[in-house]
């Protein structure tokens, strides 16, 4: 007997198959009917968010935990609203699928001036906005044609790892149609045969030969999952290894190989020492930006230097691109086959080490001495997310522990991110220790997310430094200008506020000995929301962000 779904719990049934169980979003009257779906579902849980902006962070940092993200939001001032965070998922390649709930077809069709349009009966002008930062959007108007279209759409998400839009018009959530029972076709990508003997044999060629070969290895790595094979190659090679800050923690940083985070020419003495020597550079899932190249400065004439490029979907050797070869398939190939070295990197400390009688002061504290600090802090299996600015460029420095997870947006750099993200990667895995170092310029974009992680009695550490306004921005240009400066809150009070005395706890520290005193009361502390607001100097910052702001300074020609 022919089977029949709603063309609602249809996209549900394949959201689940893709591994989502939590589906974050803003309730609004074009996506209610598909809500209650959602809410009606087993095995999957609505989310609600204080706005949609926070939505799509959060599906964000959900996806990069979970492997796939969702949200849901009404038509037009939602998706809108949203569009911000659909960016930096797309430009930081985050597959996230974003569903618009929309007027029904019959008022489409007749073009009425309803509410949440420009007044005007246009109802594709906002999917046709959001073209621009995903790589499919489809509007399920044709019931003949919704399940492939949704299995279309949603496959071109978990293939390129990137954001998609589905427009579900509120008559057509609930319509019937055909059920197809037949899974996803999410089949494992197959490189060329003979393409893959002939890249390698050049590429191995290229390794073997040079004389001092290395690894940059990046956050491509991450997305499609591909951390094993990584290791295995690195293992195989012997060849020494550093990350960029886009893929922090894409390798276990205790390895005896890995050197550190690369940053350019504002890389520790110890790295670029490393970097120097290397005549072949094999980059691996790498997106060389200018905010985790210190301004697009490698060490290099690159003109001299062998350098390969190898992505998930294609890889580039002697400037050619090679499309129908994948990473995964690569990697196993040179871990079979490359001439193995015996690279140990030296035992050094971190070029931010501070002297031990300044950590333990007992006067104000400085940001040399806090990252010092959670660099200690910081426990195998951890999350650690942090904003961009002097959370970010201080958090580079650190050394993170075995099987740790680093969550930041240096590339789309949308301030405020972290906070939302927080709540999707601590619902995409509530077992693991979140941890949060976010600035309070950052924290006051999307402060109210606090109430909803306080709602879903969740339990992460979040180090808010209180620092007085934007630091990384006092840095580029306008030390002393008004725009600078922002209101001073209690931020410790805000679980409060927010109705989560009974969940939380908060602290505020201004000194390294309080900072100590707080950080051995919450290592034990595993059921309630954590909350710690650090105070540290307007113009203190990491020296990383210090000599990258005078870059940025120079490239933006203040």
């Amino acid at each position: 007997m022919t089977k029949k779904i709603t063309v609602g719990n249809y996209l549900i049934k394949r959201l689940k198959e893709l591994g989502i169980k939590d589906v974050f979003g803003v309730p609004g009257d074009y996506n209610l009917l598909f809500l209650d779906q959602i809410d009606d579902a087993e095995n999957l849980n609505w989310i609600g968010n204080c706005n949609e902006l926070n939505a799509s962070y959060a599906a964000d940092g959900y996806a990069r935990i979970n492997g796939m993200g969702a949200l849901v939001t009404t038509f037009g001032v939602g998706e809108l609203s949203a569009i911000n965070g659909i960016a930096g998922s797309y430009a930081e390649h985050v597959p996230v699928i974003k569903i618009v709930g929309m007027p029904s077809t019959t008022v489409m069709n007749n073009k009425k001036l309803v509410h949440h349009t420009l007044g005007e009966g246009i109802f594709n002008n906002f999917s046709e906005a959001f073209k621009q930062v995903t790589v499919g959007t489809c509007i399920l108007d044709d019931l003949d044609k919704a399940s492939k279209e949704i299995d279309y759409i949603l496959c071109k998400c978990y293939y390129e790892k990137k954001p998609v839009y589905i427009g579900l018009p509120i008559d057509i959530s609930g319509a019937e149609i055909l059920d197809n029972d037949s899974p996803l076709s999410l089949s494992k990508f197959e490189s060329d045969k003979k393409t893959l003997e002939k890249f390698t044999e050049n590429l191995l060629n290229k390794i073997n030969n040079a004389k001092f070969p290395m690894i940059l290895t990046d956050f491509e790595v991450n997305r499609y999952g591909l951390n094993n094979e990584l290791l295995n190659f690195i293992e195989k090679s012997g060849l020494p290894v550093a990350s960029l800050g886009l893929g922090k923690g894409v390798i276990d940083e205790t390895h005896s190989q890995f050197i550190g985070t690369y940053n350019g020419t504002l890389s520790n003495d110890y790295i670029k020492s490393i970097v120097e020597k290397a005549d072949c550079f094999i980059l691996i899932g790498v997106k060389l930006t200018d905010s985790i190249t210190a301004g697009f400065s490698f060490i290099h004439n690159l003109n001299d230097i062998d350098i390969i490029n190898i992505h998930p979907l294609f890889s580039t050797l002697y400037n050619k691109t090679f499309s129908n070869i994948y990473m995964k398939d690569i990697l196993t190939k040179l871990a079979s086959n490359v001439t193995s070295r015996n690279f140990k990197k030296e035992n050094i400390n971190i070029e931010e080490d501070v002297p031990c009688d300044e950590l333990n002061s007992s006067e104000i504290l400085t940001q040399k001495s806090f990252f010092n600090k959670i660099n200690n802090f910081i426990k195998p299996n951890d999350v650690l997310l942090a904003e961009q600015g002097t959370s970010f460029f201080g958090a580079c420095t650190l050394n993170l522990k075995k099987n740790c997870m680093f969550v930041g947006q240096p590339l789309w750099g949308s301030i405020g991110y972290t906070l939302g993200a927080l709540l999707g990667t601590q619902i995409a895995d509530k077992t693991r220790r979140n941890i949060l170092l976010i600035g309070d310029g950052s924290f006051q974009l999307t402060a109210q997310e606090l109430s909803t992680i306080l709602y879903n009695n969740l339990n992460p550490i979040l180090f808010i430094i209180n620092n007085d306004g934007y630091t990384v921005e006092r840095y580029i240009h306008g030390a002393n200008r008004h725009y600078n400066d922002i209101n001073m809150w209690d931020y410790k009070s805000l679980p409060q506020v927010f109705n989560g005395s009974s969940k939380s706890v908060s602290f505020k520290v201004t000194s390294a000995k309080e900072l100590d005193t707080v950080l051995n009361k919450i290592n034990n502390i595993k059921d309630k929301l954590v909350l710690v607001e650090v105070v540290m100097g307007k113009m203190d910052a990491p020296k990383l962000l210090k000599n990258l702001s005078e870059k940025f300074s120079k490239q933006n020609q203040y």
